[in-house]
């Protein structure tokens, strides 16, 4: 607690970078039902974070495990 590591950075922006894709092909998508015939459902778009949550899952894991093992060297 109290310290920003870099999986925590790494975790930060992979979020962030996650939402803005997604709401940019979100987007696309209904200017593309609306007004180009797409016939795919907006949704579609959420496909776009499955690398994004799965390098997320990675950071969090590590983070875990990282923080295990800090704790178990201090002792």
């Amino acid at each position: 607690y109290g310290t920003i590591s870099f999986v925590d950075v790494v975790l930060f922006l992979l979020s962030e970078i996650m939402c803005a894709v997604v709401a940019y092909n979100y987007r696309g998508m209904l200017c593309g039902i609306k007004h180009m015939g797409y016939s795919a459902p907006a949704y579609v778009a959420f496909i776009y974070a499955i690398p994004f949550l799965a390098g997320i899952i990675v950071c969090v894991i590590l983070a875990i495990i990282f923080y295990k093992k800090s704790k178990r060297r201090k002792i």
